[in-house]
């Protein structure tokens, strides 16, 4: 490994750091995505318990983030610290994500129990590994613009990833069915995950380990980022956001199938929506060098409202309108991919008579982005089925399924782009910058 020896990084560099949000992408889009659909249609359980489940275990996994990220920072004082967390979550994530993916044919109380099990091994690898990885994001670079370079290309590295997810699972799906496909699927997973993790970890330039943290309590610890205004405001305006976004990731497959009636389509929709989301993130960090951060990230917002809200009126073979309201959409959806991690990671510069603790400002921030779909799938999916709707139940267009799956995170992403406009968060001004107008992403 190298040391970071100037702000810019190399694109050797920044590709090797990058590397590893391709397998989380991976994990997470079926997690979120496929779960609800083949644990109903093709086991047998019940939306309300599905829901319950998922809001049980996400919960859990919220939970759980401030304690990572804590340890993440107590670890990173020794050199390569927060690698090992990284390193501690392949385990439980390989072998969760396949569990998850290979049930066996069991009773709907078995099949409930492995559901659980699994996804508890899945959400603690992932979370693991992830509050770690985008501490070491932070830790990378301490100028403005060049953090914004470093979340856009990990977040290009996370599209393809959920490309992968998207696409493959539903091919496999095509000759092998659901079941089989997903199951084929976790094949290919493992592997990349091994290699992308030993790309990031032996690949990305070494930083100098943080300052020992005060000492003090785990609660004091855990609490000290709520001190922060402009924290407080960026997790109030992520909540809302977040269930903005996490509403339609839940009922994307569910709404292609019985709204559109074009089940097959549902990889290429999704497909769409993410490779436009990597293609967007250069004008976003362009956007947001010029303008500021904040402002970027409020036209991402109501970018994704004029391009999304159309959903709700869309209807049985309405293929290319909906598929350009996945392109519109994608596009938006990249300064939700670029712009929050590096505005998180410039809150983090207030506070390093801390110890630099971007793990507990990660893992509080990551408990929120839990929650938000915790609160999706234990809302949105018991609330359609007391609404009446039923998996492979043909709904019209403006049915009830399009007003939750359009309506409602519409209406939630102009909330969160109201806090936003209020919201102080703009720590610094982007002509202080110490990089020049070519460090834009490369």
């Amino acid at each position: 490994m190298t040391t970071v020896s100037s702000a810019r990084l190399g694109s050797g560099q920044l590709l090797a750091y990058a590397c590893f949000a391709l397998p989380l992408a991976m994990a997470a889009l079926p997690v979120y995505v496929h779960v609800p659909k083949l644990y109903s249609e093709e086991l047998g359980l019940s939306l309300a318990s599905i829901g319950a489940i998922l809001l049980a275990c996400r919960l859990l996994d919220a939970l759980q983030d401030p304690l990572l990220g804590y340890l993440s920072d107590r670890l990173s004082v020794r050199p390569g610290g927060r690698n090992v967390l990284i390193l501690w979550a392949l385990p439980p994530l390989a072998v969760g994500f396949v569990a998850l993916f290979n049930m066996p044919n069991l009773g709907a109380h078995a099949t409930s129990l492995w559901l659980i099990a699994s996804l508890v091994l899945v959400y603690l690898g992932f979370s693991m590994g992830s509050i770690s990885y985008y501490a070491r994001g932070a830790e990378l670079s301490r100028d403005y613009h060049e953090r914004t370079r470093i979340s856009a290309a990990r977040g290009a590295l996370a599209v393809t990833g959920v490309l992968i997810a998207a696409a493959l699972p539903q091919w496999m799906s095509a000759e092998l069915g659901m079941r089989a496909g997903l199951s084929q699927f976790t094949l290919v997973f493992v592997p990349v995950l091994l290699i992308a993790a030993a790309v990031t970890i032996t690949g990305t330039p070494r930083t100098p380990c943080a300052p020992a943290p005060a000492r003090r309590s785990l609660y004091r610890a855990l609490a000290a980022p709520l001190s922060s205004v402009p924290y407080r405001w960026l997790i109030a305006v992520s909540v809302l956001s977040g269930i903005a976004a996490a509403i339609p990731a839940t009922l994307i497959l569910f709404y292609v199938q019985d709204v559109l009636r074009q089940p097959e389509l549902s990889g290429l929709f999704l497909g769409l929506y993410f490779l436009c989301g990597a293609a967007g993130m250069p004008m976003w960090v362009a956007f947001a060098r010029r303008a500021g951060k904040k402002r970027a990230w409020l036209l991402g917002m109501l970018l994704s409202v004029v391009a999304f809200i159309w959903a709700y009126r869309l209807g049985t073979g309405d293929t290319y309108a909906f598929a350009a309201v996945c392109v519109l959409s994608g596009l938006a959806y990249g300064a939700e991919l670029a712009i929050p991690p590096s505005i998180l990671a410039d809150i983090v510069d207030g506070h390093e008579e801390a110890g630099r603790p971007d793990g507990t400002f990660f893992g509080l921030w990551q408990m929120v982005d839990k929650l938000n779909l915790a609160l999706a799938a234990g809302l949105a999916l018991p609330l359609l089925q007391w609404l009446g709707y039923y998996p492979g139940q043909a709904q019209p267009a403006g049915g009830t399924l399009s007003s939750i799956y359009a309506l409602a995170p519409c209406a939630v992403k102009l909330l969160a782009g109201a806090c936003l406009w209020f919201a102080p968060l703009e720590t610094r001004n982007a002509a202080n910058s110490k990089l020049s107008e070519d460090g834009a992403l490369a």
